[in-house]
């Protein structure tokens, strides 16, 4: 293309952090300002090497996206930091330790939906955008001489409604199109149930747990995921006006206090459900809520009951010191905390461990669904893996329309703004190529050995079972997961009769554990059975 026909490139991106498990911290360059779009590194040594930036806009309150922001301001501290209202009665949670080392607030609020002037020709205007309370996108709008240019960074954002708080709304972003859009690829091209069916699904779980008597522990971050749990389990008809004890520990209490002061800030259905009962702390209203402590604990001989934490040694702590049998539920989302967990607890026979979907990002539906409606020239995929992200980029109907980028830690992206679409490279995918075969009522698919080198293939081939279906004139075929094969609680009720894998005391996690077993470590189903049954 003659340069001629390319604007001054006025956007270029270098990522500090840009995959889930590392933190996000990316440097932009608009006209002639430098913005830090986030800063939760955990390995601030190249950011502190390399910084040079204007101001820092942080997105919300969990570690991934804010947590170093201390340690910057100690290193920078005339460096100006935005962020909006909740996010500001949240932030001082990450650093317990604020107060003690007497460093006042160091950030700056910005309003919703108001662009605000912080630079000469530069604007900045924050969107709510779902995932938790207080969690904003950013419009970055730079005024050149002969037109505007225009960044949209998401941040994590859902377009779906949660409990505690409302998804980005696509009408107030109508008519923006900004040149560069960076996005949230946290699933790739995953799609999930809908959000209430999601709610559903675990509800039902929860129940099922609770009628074979076993005490039920979530493991879920300290922001977000455990509140809406709570909320979920409050006002769910299930557990209305159920005769059920729920207790919190750790800092995932200490959030639920934070929420409460910030119910003004809450969408208008949550402020009416707090009119007439409490948020949370509640020992008057079935199902109860406690905050645990040493000093108030559940009776020892109690009935079944739910207790969140953030703490993975509470498993030790507390579970492993009641007679009553345990189901572990890690979110499906912390795959690396789930294999850590299983490992440790795979020799006890009152633990068992489960996985469960509460989606707390988008999923590539509504990803693709955003980039859409917003029409940019750039799309910048972050806070992905690797593999998740390639995915987004290799779909053709966003290839066909946008230009899609990947990013490489510490490598400039640069945006060139055309006045035609230019067309991508092709990101770089592993295609591998099979045979079919019919063998009398069965279709055998072969495929060679070097697609399990990806290290999704472990998550796909867990079970060993796969569900295909039609979608168009392609054929689908995916893994099914474990929580997936959980029988109905009707056909729970017609094998409790039985002598099956599924009332054994060996069976946890779809596998058997009794080492005199010929079914010992092999994934099992619920409705198997062998000679050493015990009951």
């Amino acid at each position: 293309m003659p340069r001629s026909s390319i604007a001054e490139n006025f956007f270029s991106c270098l990522p500090f952090g840009a995959l889930a498990d590392e933190g996000i911290a990316l440097v932009v360059k608009i006209g002639e300002y430098r913005v830090l779009l986030d800063c939760g590194l955990k390995d601030f040594a190249s950011l502190n090497k390399n910084i040079s930036v204007d101001l820092v806009l942080c997105s919300h309150a969990h570690q991934q996206h804010a947590g170093g922001l201390l340690e910057l301001h100690k290193i920078h501290p005339s460096l100006p930091v935005y962020c909006s209202q909740v996010t500001s009665s949240l932030l001082p949670f990450l650093w317990p330790n604020l107060k003690e080392e007497r460093l006042e607030s160091f950030w700056q609020v910005l309003p919703w939906h108001s662009p605000v002037n912080i630079l000469p020709n530069l604007t900045v205007e924050l969107f709510p955008s779902g995932h938790i309370p207080g969690a904003a996108a950013f419009l970055l709008t730079y005024r050149a001489l002969n037109r505007s240019y225009k960044i949209f960074y998401t941040g994590d954002f859902s377009l779906s409604n949660f409990q505690l708080v409302e998804g980005l709304s696509l009408n107030a972003l109508r008519g923006i199109s900004p040149d560069v859009l960076i996005i949230d690829a946290a699933y790739g091209t995953n799609r999930h149930p809908h959000r209430r069916q999601q709610e559903r699904t675990l509800m039902e779980r929860i129940n099922q747990s609770l009628s074979l008597n076993q005490n039920i522990l979530f493991l879920v971050s300290p922001v977000g995921l455990g509140q809406e749990i709570l909320k979920l389990l409050r006002s769910h008809h299930q557990f209305t006006g159920r005769n059920l004890d729920i207790w919190v520990a750790g800092e995932v209490a200490t959030v639920c206090s934070i929420y409460t002061e910030l119910l003004s800030q809450m969408p208008t259905s949550v402020q009416n459900f707090a009119k007439h009962q409490p948020l949370f702390w509640d020992e008057r209203i079935y199902p109860r809520m406690f905050c645990l402590s040493q000093d108030n604990q559940p009776k020892p001989n109690s009935s079944p009951y739910i207790l969140l934490t953030n703490d993975s040694r509470t498993i030790n702590s507390h579970c492993l010191r009641t007679e009553r049998n345990w189901m572990i539920m890690i979110p499906e989302i912390s795959k690396i905390l789930f294999k850590q967990i299983e490992q440790e607890i795979e020799p006890h026979p009152t633990l068992s461990i489960e996985s469960y979907l509460l989606a707390e990002h988008s999923d590539g539906r509504n990803t693709t669904q955003l980039i859409h409606n917003l029409r940019p020239q750039h799309v910048l995929f972050v806070n992905g893996t690797a593999n998740y992200m390639r995915d987004l980029a290799s779909l053709e109907e966003l290839q066909n329309r946008y230009q899609l980028h990947v990013p490489t830690l510490n490598k400039v992206v640069d945006f060139p703004i055309g006045e035609r679409f230019i067309q991508p490279s092709d990101p770089l995918i592993n295609l591998f190529e099979g045979e079919l075969n019919e063998v009398e009522s069965s279709v055998l698919i072969s495929l060679p050995t070097q697609i399990t080198e990806d290290t999704r293939w472990s998550s796909f081939a867990d079970t060993g079972i796969v569900e295909a279906r039609w979608q168009g004139d392609e054929l689908v075929i995916r893994g099914l997961q474990e929580r997936e094969m959980l029988i109905s609680n009707n056909e729970n009720k017609t094998m409790e009769d039985f002598d099956c894998c599924y009332n054994c005391q060996y069976y946890r996690g779809f596998k058997c554990w009794n080492r005199n077993s010929p079914l010992f470590d092999f994934k099992v189903t619920p409705d198997g059975c062998c000679p050493l049954f015990q009951a």
